[in-house]
């Protein structure tokens, strides 16, 4: 079943940050795993969960095209939750 962001609890999801290594150093929301996106691919087994899953990037672009992959992929418990700051924002506000 298809997710809406806007009724998903991020501090219940699987939170993936499809940046670079690099830029997820720099910081990321809470609790978020990297998977850049170039890996995304041939890293769909580790997304076998019930949990939703909110993938998020810098401006909203890469977390777009990961969505489409997950979907394409069959995995629809999937959103985009934006930029990796707007999802570390709802992680606080829904405590």
């Amino acid at each position: 079943m298809a997710q809406n962001q806007h009724n998903i609890d991020y501090n219940k999801a699987l939170l993936i940050d499809v940046r670079t290594p690099q830029e997820f150093a720099e910081g990321s929301a809470k609790g978020a795993i990297n998977i850049p996106l170039h890996e995304l691919p041939s890293r769909l087994s580790e997304l076998k969960t019930d949990k939703p899953i909110v993938v998020f990037c810098r401006s909203g672009a890469r977390s777009a095209r990961a969505l489409q992959i997950l979907k394409q992929n069959g995995i629809t418990n999937a959103v985009n939750g934006g930029t990796w700051m707007e999802v570390d924002k709802k992680l606080k506000t829904q405590r």
